[in-house]
């Protein structure tokens, strides 16, 4: 592969980084800008990976959030199985179910 065909790759990677960077941090203060304590419910597994990145990305974002353990709090798991939810994380915002992040 010539060199500068790897060098186009690199800054295209490097630009698609920085791209998803700004428009995360855009969401994440938008976000954080209208979200009120007990907005946002986040229904968690102990070994949810994409629940571990949600947590991560709310806090960074300083969105407050609440979050409970389906393994730990059989009310958490009562109303996850209510919510009919498929997988976790689950948040509900204001009411409504949203699946994933």
């Amino acid at each position: 592969m010539p060199r500068s065909l790897i060098v186009v790759v690199l800054l295209a990677a490097l630009a698609s980084w920085a791209w998803r960077s700004h428009v995360e941090r855009g969401d994440g203060q938008r976000l954080a800008a209208l979200a009120r304590p007990g907005d946002i419910r986040m229904i968690s597994s102990e070994t949810c990976g994409w629940c571990t990145a949600a947590r991560r990305w709310m806090t960074e974002q300083t969105i407050p959030f609440d979050e409970c353990f389906i393994e730990r709090d059989a009310r958490c798991r009562a109303d996850y199985e209510a919510l009919g939810a498929r997988g976790t994380p689950t948040l509900v915002v204001r009411g409504q179910q949203v699946i994933g992040f």
